[in-house]
């Protein structure tokens, strides 16, 4: 990596922490604010929730023709700008249109930001740096969303209104720097901006896409992921921990806390592990990690232990989602990244994004009411779902080249070969 590329992408993922630093602050407090602060009830804080996950759903479509078309940076500008305003908004909006028309911004500008961010990774890193580079940014996302909730926790007061101003004040500022570190990113120019013949252009879009059946497999292996870990998260999973398991509301939080613990502290001691491995095997070895949680879960709510055993099953369980997750971020996104052609990267991220967040959309609306009444067959479901994220990535390997699939061997046996005639000389000589 050049010195430039290297500084790029250190702005890069400075913008990254602060994105994640202003979500972290305002995200886990939205329903008290708009249901309790704001006063305008339960019904308008669920639709504020939906409106911000389906304006992500309305705007990816379109957001990877137009990184690909103008490049990822004046995209991701436009992005934190919108983000930023949306956040304000929210603070000041006192009705339920404002405060929907304010999260619809909110969700739309933090949703086009991840695809932007991805495409911008992938311009400034080669695919020997790619997977360090990913899981960086996994790393400080986490960082950012952990420090940025505790600090916002302490912030927060239900009783003063303007406490939340600040909160969304502070959100829409972080937006606006990043914002102006990434004009002040210099990126390597892509061939993807005005080097593809436009015969080749109008071949793009999603029938290309749709017709890469490697790509297909991922994004349903992609689906299953989200659906199984993160859309069970704060819906299904924490229902089923205070209805079946008993758990206390202050335990859900110690869970949490240990999720991020276990992502921040195994991150980097994963890596070398997971980048001298098949991804799809790495990915494989998530699916039975994750049903040994899901299994440890059902002991925290269908068990006969004490109080004590089943809160610590329970807090096992987001512990060994964060393992997964940890060897998940140096995997998943470079393999996207490395499916897609030149002139596509920005279309295959957000396809990907995309897919995340139909999941995440899906998996809180048939995993919250199963986790609340039906307990057995919601433990049994999601561990049949994990073991299915196994089944479909060893089938994925199948479609993978040794490049995408293995690419810390194929740099090592170039590297060998490279190195092979100097000593073929030596022994000569």
């Amino acid at each position: 990596m050049t010195k430039a590329m290297g500084a790029a992408m250190r702005r890069i993922q400075a913008g990254n922490v602060l994105s994640a630093f202003g979500l972290g602050f305002t995200v886990p407090y939205l329903y008290v604010y708009v249901a309790q602060v704001r006063d305008l009830g339960a019904g308008a804080a669920g639709a504020v929730l939906a409106v911000f996950a389906m304006a992500a759903l309305v705007v990816l479509p379109f957001t990877g023709r137009a990184i690909d078309r103008r490049g990822p940076l004046p995209v991701l500008v436009g992005a934190a700008l919108l983000a930023a305003a949306g956040a304000l908004g929210m603070g000041l909006a006192n009705s339920v249109a404002t405060v929907v028309g304010a999260a619809a911004l909110l969700g739309a500008g933090t949703a086009v930001m991840q695809p932007a961010l991805a495409t911008m990774i992938v311009w400034c890193s080669s695919p020997g740096t790619r997977t360090r580079a990913f899981a960086m940014q996994f790393f400080l996302q986490n960082l950012g969303l952990g420090v940025g909730g505790l600090i916002g926790g302490q912030l927060v007061d239900a009783s003063r209104p303007g406490s939340f101003l600040l909160l969304f004040s502070i959100e829409a500022a972080m937006f606006l720097v990043l914002a102006g570190i990434a004009a002040t990113v210099t990126m390597p120019r892509s061939p993807s901006l005005g080097q593809t013949p436009r015969g080749e252009r109008t071949k793009g879009g999603l029938r290309a896409l749709l017709a890469h059946r490697a790509m297909v497999q991922l994004c349903v292996l992609g689906f299953v992921l989200f659906f199984a870990c993160y859309g069970q998260f704060e819906s299904g999973l924490a229902a089923y921990g205070t209805e079946a398991a008993g758990i206390e509301p202050s335990a859900l939080g110690m869970a949490l806390a240990a999720n991020t613990a276990v992502i921040v502290a195994a991150q980097f001691l994963v890596l070398r592990f997971v980048e001298r491995r098949r991804r799809t095997r790495v990915i494989a070895w998530v699916g039975l990690i994750w049903a040994v949680a899901w299994l440890i879960a059902g002991y925290a709510g269908l068990g006969h232990g004490s109080q004590a055993m089943a809160t610590a099953a329970f807090i096992a369980t987001y512990g060994l989602f964060g393992l997964g997750e940890a060897m998940l971020s140096p995997t998943v996104a470079p393999l996207v990244a490395d499916l897609a052609p030149e002139s596509m990267v920005g279309q295959y991220n957000s396809a990907f994004a995309l897919v995340k967040q139909l999941a995440l959309a899906v998996g809180p609306a048939v995993g919250g009411p199963m986790g609340a009444s039906l307990h057995g067959p919601y433990i049994v479901t999601f561990v049949l779902f994990s073991l299915g994220i196994t089944l479909l990535a060893l089938r994925l390997g199948r479609k993978l080249t040794p490049a995408q699939d293995h690419p810390y061997l194929v740099a090592t046996t170039r590297v060998v070969a490279r190195h092979e005639p100097e000593r073929v000389v030596e022994a000569a000589a």
